[in-house]
């Protein structure tokens, strides 16, 4: 996790010197107060309290002031962290070559790892919540649980050892006290906080991507008569984690109640064992001064700040360490893990356009149904061809076959990107839009990507050009634009191969033809000739010039038919 938010330990350090000056101040304060309102009350000449008069008012100003600059540094710290682990989750991404990929339902987005059995269903609202607010859990560890965790334990021994100065009894008590109230209590909040970690956070996912579902395809899912059902199902998920939330809160209940309790056991203790070592008419041998007393009963009670906050960084802890969980099974790639270079990038894809090669089968059929039951490295090979188009009818399995090619039911292959049909638009500009897929595109170059799929007459309308902001995203623009600019952005990527599904739906015919035919033409100048492009379409052009077409029949078998060479 430290290395995930690149957390400087200088910063952190500084954070947790201005939270200890900070309670450090509020300790010394009640303190000196208690030793002032029992001084004062034997009436001692003025100047021999002005001192602590003086102090007093030091100390109330240095806390407040401590307190502020604790608050900036841990959020100066927190937000760099948020910065720097979202960076690194989209970077993880782009190395990986695949920047997008979703689950459908009914199939499983499979993650490799020793036991092979980290198999997930993941859709965009899932992504949506880990890179959102995942990333920004991560963020409150610090605000909430390094920095009062490291305070805590700084003024909970300052405490006790002021206290065993005057009575070790006492000191005792106290330390006692502090042990439930930061060690029990936020064991019970943790306790607390992974029931509803478990209960609540599976539902709340599952609502928000059942809402996006909803919102993105009310008018499919009206048209298929599931709209009702797809809003039954959020409601009742919505529903499953109120009920959870209310039961974790519960028990959360009695967390909190162990630091009151504690705290009033702590002051009950002092003030019997004060009661004993000084009294009135009795007392031990060489008993406390009125002072003493004073201190003895009031100092736990400001003890007890630093501990107070430590139940809910338990409880942060937790869902921050089940974010981190998430992050790590989202990601293809090791978070963290360096970038390969260039020529390693470079060998890699050639040595798996090699592999592709030598693996293709010859023309015939070509199981899917059993490669998607069994998505064994190699079992659906690419065919050979630079340039090769998948057609057939709804619901055949064309994008499962592409799915399958991209390695999404395994390992995601290097150098191969899969673009999906209904990939996301973001609220930015163009330009970032475009970024997405290579964070160091130039101006230049995400411009002649739109104006190449046929964009330019709609840029130069535009009042910021490239730099023009897409407000809502998707909702910006229409469908036709959307697949062009989504195709614009698999253009500029930098994988070896480029896997698109479904580019030119939504488009004119007579325009959708000709995109698919400078796609499939290697001297079309579209698409460098050295790339391979696998195309998903429904209308094939008879003049296209592919060096495959893959049929995918309604029984799910494909065909392969390779130009003579």
């Amino acid at each position: 996790m430290w290395r995930l938010l690149g957390l400087s330990p200088w910063r952190v350090a500084v954070a947790i010197a201005w939270g200890v000056l900070a309670l450090g101040s509020g300790l010394a304060l009640a303190a000196l107060a208690a030793w002032l309102i029992a001084r004062s009350w034997q009436m001692p000449p003025v100047l021999h309290i002005g001192v602590a008069v003086t102090a007093v008012r030091a100390l109330g100003i240095s806390r407040g002031v401590c307190r502020y600059l604790e608050r900036l540094a841990t959020h100066d710290v927190a937000l760099r962290a948020m910065t720097t682990a979202r960076t690194e989750v989209y970077r993880t991404f782009a190395r990986s070559d695949i920047w997008w990929w979703r689950e459908r339902r009914g199939t499983e987005l499979a993650r490799t790892d020793d036991t092979r059995a980290a198999a997930r269903k993941l859709r965009r609202g899932d992504l949506l919540v880990r890179v959102g607010a995942d990333i920004d859990d991560l963020g409150a560890v610090v605000v909430r649980v390094f920095v009062p965790v490291a305070v805590a334990v700084v003024l909970s021994v300052a405490a006790v050892g002021l206290i065993a100065v005057i009575s070790v009894p006492a000191a005792v008590i106290l330390a006692v006290a502090l042990a439930v109230s930061g060690i029990l209590a936020p064991w019970l909040s943790a306790v607390a906080a992974r029931d509803e970690e478990r209960a609540v956070r599976h539902d709340r996912a599952e609502f928000t991507a059942e809402a996006l579902t909803v919102l993105d395809h009310a008018a499919e899912l009206r048209v298929a008569g599931r709209l009702d059902a797809a809003l039954t199902h959020a409601d009742a998920t919505a529903g499953r984690a109120v009920v959870a939330e209310d039961s974790a809160a519960a028990r959360s209940a009695w967390a909190a109640a162990a630091t009151p309790l504690s705290i009033g056991v702590s002051a009950l203790g002092a003030l019997l064992v004060g009661i004993v070592a000084y009294g009135a008419t009795g007392g031990t041998p060489g008993g406390m001064s009125p002072m003493a007393l004073t201190v003895l009963v009031l100092v736990p009670l400001s003890a007890f700040e630093a501990v107070g906050a430590l139940p809910a960084a338990a409880t942060t802890l937790t869902t921050s360490r089940a974010a981190l969980h998430r992050l790590r099974a989202l990601s293809p790639t090791p978070l963290g893990a360096p970038a390969p270079s260039p020529d390693e990038r470079t060998a890699r894809t050639t040595a798996r356009a090699a592999l592709h090669r030598l693996r293709a089968p010859s023309a015939g059929s070509l199981g899917v149904t059993e490669a998607v039951t069994d998505p064994m490295p190699g079992r659906i090979p690419m065919p050979e061809g630079r340039r090769v188009a998948v057609v057939g009818p709804s619901g055949a399995g064309k994008t499962t076959l592409l799915m399958a090619w991209a390695g999404l039911f395994d390992t995601p292959l290097d150098g191969v990107t899969f673009f999906a049909e209904d990939a996301h638009l973001f609220d930015t500009s163009i330009l970032e839009n475009l970024r997405v897929a290579r964070g160091d595109l130039t101006e230049d170059e995400a411009e002649s990507a739109v104006r190449a799929v046929g964009l330019g007459p709609w840029l130069d309308t535009l009042p910021d050009g490239i730099h023009t902001g897409l407000t809502a995203g998707a909702a910006a623009v229409s469908g036709g634009q959307r697949r062009r600019l989504l195709l614009a952005r698999a253009l500029v990527s930098p994988a070896g191969t480029l896997l698109l599904d479904e580019p030119t739906e939504h488009l004119a015919a007579a325009e959708g033809e000709q995109l698919l035919r400078d796609l499939l033409d290697r001297d079309s100048g579209l698409v460098d000739p050295e790339r391979w492009v696998v195309v998903v379409t429904h209308q094939l052009p008879e003049d296209h010039r592919a060096d495959t077409v893959v049929t995918v029949d309604p029984n799910g078998a494909c065909h392969v038919d390779r130009k003579p060479s």
